[in-house]
């Protein structure tokens, strides 16, 4: 039975590597690599320390912004059921991740991504109000400066927030600027003067012409959460620039040589 099974598996790996024509860049979602069994967490140093140690594309991360205006590295809007705007970075200074590390400022971990080629998928979340959103985009701008990192080569973003797109495409001309919200088409975003989509594969399950019509566009597609294998298999075979995921070395296995470096 496992002969047949293991047979079975090249078998479907060989048939994606033969269907996918193009290559695909992999991002590791938030840094996830089975977080409880690696011993790190998401939105760690160490998951960001370990996707430029396998060398993957690029590393996704989550930026929010504390109420004196510290831009900390985390998922979730609130922290123990205290909300991340209304409550000082002080508040914060005994939280721990899952691994032990403390949660990182935006300059924390930009320190870590100065050390490698990997990407740096930053998305910005959406935030209280437009002013504190603008503010968010203004200092992390400023904080890529301050680390070399402020390269459309080194650094992509992407938002829920239509607000944080629009006002990144103002002041970031050139780089790749992502809209996670599946709620409009390609064509919408582009007449925003945002340059890409980064959209749920249910999105393109449902409209997989959005991808075709992305790609006349001159836009980039990103597709997210993808981690089950004939997932992957079909996103990359339907033509998405980058997949983020939960298990990034399956999608390379899968892909078979057909990465995007």
């Amino acid at each position: 039975m496992h002969k047949i099974i293991r047979l079975a598996a090249i078998a479907a790996i060989a048939a994606v590597a033969a269907s996918c024509s193009h290559k695909v860049a992999i991002t590791a979602h938030r840094g996830y690599w089975n977080c409880e069994e690696a011993g790190f967490a998401e939105n760690s140093i160490k998951s960001l320390e370990l996707a430029q140690k396998y060398g993957l594309w690029g590393s996704e991360f989550d930026v929010h912004i504390t109420s004196d205006l510290v831009l900390v590295v985390h998922h979730d809007a609130a922290i123990q059921g205290k909300k991340i705007w209304t409550h000082n970075y002080s508040d914060f200074k005994d939280y721990r991740l899952k691994n032990g590390e403390k949660m990182p400022t935006l300059d924390e971990y930009l320190t870590q991504g100065e050390k490698g080629g990997t990407v740096l998928v930053f998305e910005l979340k959406s935030q209280i109000d437009k002013a504190h959103e603008d503010y968010m985009v203004d200092k992390s701008i400023e904080a890529l400066k301050a680390h070399n990192l402020f390269d459309p080569k080194k650094v992509i973003f992407i938002s829920f927030s239509r607000n944080i797109c629009e006002r990144v495409a103002a002041l970031c001309p050139g780089f790749t600027n992502q809209y996670l919200e599946k709620d409009l088409t390609p064509d919408e975003v582009i007449a925003k003067g945002i340059n890409g989509i980064d959209y749920h594969y249910s999105a393109f399950n449902e409209h997989p012409e959005w991808i075709e019509q992305a790609h006349k566009n001159k836009m980039s597609v990103n597709v997210w959460t993808v981690n089950k294998r004939e997932d992957i298999k079909k996103m990359a075979d339907l033509g998405v620039d980058c997949i983020t995921t939960n298990e990034p070395l399956l999608v390379r296995e899968i892909l078979g040589g057909k990465e995007k470096k």
